[in-house]
């Protein structure tokens, strides 16, 4: 990553801080990841190799730009859902002005319906949107992804009693070997087994 990249990406993130801080309406926020789990997504992307990569949760494009940089260093491609169209135009502005418009496809609408009808597969999945849909998303997404891919869901400590199902699921599933990273908001990361 580059100094120029790694500054915006700190500019995008006291952005997010400082609108979150302000903003009481959930559409109005940006809700991004902590850089510590943008870091740790970077990592994963570039040492699983991964191309495909599918984010379900965009907002203003913040760890898009993580999950792009990293597929820049594999020749990978993200697609990213994102229901909001006004962080869909935030999200193609901050792309843009970050170099990594051409690594990015963002698909407007409501995730569960764009996922159930995108072609796999996937070597890895981001999930940090609505945490009511995750296993929702987790249904959708499991087939598509390779053996060997990784899952990753955000929030899974901040938010671990919502997400107390789906933890239970992913942990409970043979084909999945997980476990929670105590970074940012709490991490739970799946390989696929099989």
């Amino acid at each position: 990553m580059d100094r120029a990249l790694a500054a915006f990406l700190d500019e995008l993130a006291r952005f997010g801080e400082e609108n979150d801080a302000r903003e009481t309406e959930r559409a109005r926020r940006m809700l991004n990841i902590t850089p510590d789990t943008g870091r740790l997504l970077w990592i994963l992307v570039q040492a699983a190799r991964a191309t495909r990569i599918l984010e379900v949760g965009t907002s203003d494009a913040y760890s898009t730009i993580w999950l792009a940089d990293a597929a820049r260093a594999t020749g990978g491609h993200v697609i990213t859902l994102e229901r909001n169209p006004d962080k869909v135009t935030l999200a193609r502005a901050n792309l843009a002005r970050a170099g990594l418009a051409d690594r990015v496809e963002i698909r407007e609408g409501n995730a569960a319906e764009i996922l159930a009808g995108l072609p796999g597969p996937f070597h890895f999945v981001f999930l940090d949107a609505d945490r009511a849909s995750y296993a929702t998303y987790l249904d959708l997404a499991l087939p598509k992804l390779v053996p060997g891919g990784l899952l990753v869901a955000d929030n899974v400590i901040s938010h671990a009693e919502e997400l107390k199902d789906y933890l239970a699921r992913v942990k409970s599933n043979a084909a999945l070997f997980s476990v929670t990273v105590p970074i940012g908001k709490g991490e739970e990361v799946s390989l696929k087994l099989r």
